[in-house]
């Protein structure tokens, strides 16, 4: 007899209590194997107060799931249950996994296409901003966001956050020794909400910008808090890992070493698999995303260029989540515009990869998006969103880029095709007419030209295409011919991108 019934890939969440003296969060270990007919899951569990333990298990198959516990306490050791796995609810399709070697998709196969931004310290806000932050979310297209466990010490970031991350003790001091349950609730309640609106939590572990003390925590209280934090998070299907923000500017505290057990760490708490990557600060300091527990690549670089090497260097997915942000401060990275945010979006996904949003305007409160949420003020944001929906309604296996050796406009300009379409994107060029690229058979396309700033598309207007230059410098010249088997006229202005499709 099962004790309730949850949907696929939802949450199944069994309370114990147990001891409460001493310290339970170092002193009791707890974990559960969940049993599906011969196959078996090991879950950690968790102490989230009050003589209250917790574990948490997220079913990726329908039908019954027993359990049973273990643990070095006895009243919490041989605790035994079971339950009912349904069908996923309507819109569910499961955690975020690598697809097709450089993309993403969901566990029931729907591609995801990641349309990132970033809110580094929002759940260490005031409540009615947090509320506020998830109203915007509503109305933008964003389906991930970058958010840190630790609050942030920085330039507009100087205000006390909504909770500890541990508590203090009798002096009043934080003691790194004792998770502060109420600080992880709130947290694990609003990656909650995010998945709610359809939006990963790309959760940040660890970042150099705090004034606390928890970037001076000992190894092992480190290693203890990835386990906690995995045990707490690692049943809600919306979880990336992040191990940092700027891992390289830890490096004084936290040598090399310490970055692979942190994955590791992972690895051995996380039944699931969630994706997991590491953020660099220095655009030459990358981490080696080739490492077998790396899922895909996760940098800050304005170079969006560069997004094709990146993807043959490192062969996995890449996520460029900083190509600097759009706004109006003093520091370099945060006063692009909107145009040019938009601008290298598209360079990023037409080369393979995957861009990342953030928002840096003044602000009298300094409420300003890239660390605390609120409401957003620019104009990339709406652009990025009609770039997702477009891609959205085509893309099945993720875009390809066009080999730069195979044409020399590809180290200029971009494009890519998923299938039988091919989307190039002209950026800072204005032609008047464009060939390169297109098909070189006649036949019955649909061909638009994408204004990528007013967000239109329009049937575009097809000519004869021109032909080619002759081979040059002492080759023989080969005969001159058209590049394809047509054109396309063009306004002469730039942000202009092409899609080619065959007719349906």
């Amino acid at each position: 007899m099962t004790d309730n019934s949850i949907a696929k890939w939802d949450i199944f969440e069994t309370s114990l209590t147990g001891p409460s003296s001493g310290n339970p969060f170092i002193e009791v270990e707890l974990e559960a194997d969940f049993s599906q007919k011969s196959r078996r899951v090991r879950v950690p569990g968790f102490y989230d107060g009050d003589g209250v333990y917790k574990v948490r298990f997220m079913p990726d198959n329908e039908g019954e799931w027993t359990y049973v516990t273990r643990s070095s306490a006895p009243e919490l050791d041989g605790q035994s249950g079971s339950f009912l796995a349904g069908p996923a609810r309507p819109d569910v399709h499961g955690p975020v996994q690598v697809a097709n070697r450089f993309h993403f998709a969901h566990a029931d196969g729907t591609p995801f296409l990641s349309f990132g931004t970033t809110c580094y310290a929002w759940t260490h806000q005031p409540l009615d901003l947090q509320a506020r932050t998830l109203e915007t979310l509503k109305q933008a297209r964003f389906n991930k966001m970058r958010m840190g466990v630790f609050p942030k010490d920085y330039p507009f970031n100087i205000n006390e956050p909504l909770h500890d991350v541990y508590e203090r003790d009798a002096d009043g001091e934080l003691d790194f020794d004792r998770p502060n349950p109420e600080s992880f609730r709130h947290f694990e309640n609003q990656v909650k909400a995010l998945g709610d609106l359809g939006i990963e939590a790309d959760i940040i572990i660890f970042h150099p910008y705090d004034r606390w003390g928890y970037c001076d925590m000992s190894a092992e209280q480190d290693y203890r808090y990835v386990a906690y934090l995995t045990a707490r998070l690692a049943a809600y299907r919306n979880v990336w890992w992040s191990l940092a923000n700027e891992y390289d500017f830890l490096l004084d505290t936290k040598p090399m070493g310490q970055w692979d057990r942190y994955f590791q760490i992972i690895e051995e708490n996380d039944p699931y698999h969630h994706l997991k990557s590491i953020h660099n600060g220095d655009v030459n300091a990358n981490y080696d995303h080739r490492r077998p527990w790396v899922s895909h690549v996760c940098i800050q670089n304005w170079d969006v260029k560069r997004t094709q090497e990146w993807r043959e260097t490192y062969g996995k997915p890449v996520v460029n989540d900083e190509p600097e942000y759009e706004g109006d401060i003093m520091l370099s990275w945060g006063n692009i515009s909107a145009r040019e945010l938009v601008h290298r979006y598209w360079i990023t996904l037409l080369r393979g990869g995957y861009a990342g949003h953030g928002e840096t305007f003044m602000h009298p409160d300094d409420i300003l998006w890239w660390a605390k949420g609120g409401v957003l003020h620019g104009e990339a944001w709406k652009r990025i969103g009609f770039l997702r929906d477009l891609l959205q309604e085509e893309v099945k296996d993720g875009l390809t880029p066009i080999a730069r050796e195979a044409n020399w406009p590809w180290s200029r300009v971009s494009g890519a095709t998923d299938g039988d379409v091919t989307y190039i994107y002209l950026g800072e060029h204005q032609p008047v007419i464009w060939a390169p690229g297109l098909p070189q058979e006649a036949g019955d396309y649909d061909v638009d030209v994408i204004d990528t700033w007013e967000m239109t598309v329009t049937p575009a207007t097809i000519v004869d295409a021109p032909a080619n230059h002759p081979t040059r410098h002492g080759a023989s010249l080969r005969p001159r011919r058209p590049d394809a088997a047509f054109a396309v006229k063009l306004p002469g202005k730039p942000n202009l991108a092409i899609r080619v499709r065959p007719k349906r």
